[in-house]
């Protein structure tokens, strides 16, 4: 069983779970994916402990909801823990308590474990939107909420126009980008709010301190990224999972123990850091 971080106000989730971004398609839905075999690999993950599945309206136009709705039909709902988002076009009240329907719909089930609001929609009141996502709680279409994609100025104006607890933030974070490690992760472990890395393992850098760590630990590269990343203080993680072949490399990575000092060095001593996502900045 994947180990689970909780957070002070009871919220508690997998420390690492399988992302679909891409799953079934990007924008829209590809015609020539192979509906049964993503569906597959899925479920495969889930029946090796990768409980946590993370998915959004936006991906493959819902086509990716629908695919994990199949994968974990007739599984355990309460062993799972499904992540929805609902997309900048639609975050004007009404439109979010839509949205968050429609991705039951889609998904196959009569609730969501967290719901969050995709990215920043400037011409969309913070107000408005977050009267939306107490609606979803209200109506019981999902059992927390949260944001992806917000700059800490801009979660504590989200949290300012909500009646409930915003538990998460997932934002890009991994080795390179290092956009949230200034003043948005310190303050959500000083805050009691998770933060979830998303692409975890995308531009990872040869070099001689990653060689130096995987022979230390007799580790992969993946595994070093993903083991700094969960060491840390409220913080988890998502990685795309489209073959079954990485899922226990991933899943190994979660015994890894790094030693403090070798922490602070890939902190500060990994080459090609970035202040800001070149992908969605905050």
């Amino acid at each position: 069983m994947i180990k689970t971080k909780k957070l002070l106000c009871g919220f508690e989730l997998p420390v690492l779970g399988q992302g679909t971004w891409g799953t079934g398609g990007r924008d829209t839905a590809d015609p020539n994916a192979d509906d049964e075999q993503l569906a597959a690999v899925i479920r495969h993950g889930v029946s090796l402990g990768f409980t946590r599945i993370d998915t959004a309206e936006m991906y493959a136009a819902g086509h990716s909801e629908e695919l994990v709705g199949k994968a974990i039909e007739g599984l355990d709902r309460g062993s799972l823990f499904i992540t929805s988002k609902v997309w900048k076009t639609h975050l004007h009240a009404d439109d979010v308590l839509k949205a968050a329907e429609n991705s039951l719909k889609r998904l196959k089930t009569d609730y969501m474990d967290l719901f969050l609001i995709h990215q920043v929609n400037p011409d969309v009141p913070l107000e408005d939107t977050m009267r939306g996502m107490d609606a979803v709680l209200k109506h019981g279409f999902a059992r927390a909420i949260g944001v992806s994609n917000f700059s800490l100025q801009r979660f504590q104006k989200a949290q300012a126009c909500s009646s409930n607890k915003l538990v998460l933030n997932q934002v890009h974070y991994n080795l390179v980008v290092r956009e949230c490690e200034p003043d948005l992760l310190p303050w959500c472990q000083a805050n009691d709010v998770m933060l979830e890395a998303w692409r975890p393992l995308r531009n990872l850098t040869p070099c001689p301190l990653m060689d130096e760590m995987c022979e230390k630990y007799n580790a992969t590269a993946a595994q070093i990224a993903l083991a700094f990343l969960l060491q840390q203080k409220n913080v988890v993680t998502i990685t795309a999972m489209r073959s079954v072949a990485h899922m226990p490399e991933n899943l190994a990575a979660l015994q890894l123990s790094l030693d403090e000092e070798d922490m602070e060095r890939l902190r500060h001593d990994y080459p090609g850091q970035l202040t800001i996502s070149p992908t969605v900045p905050l």
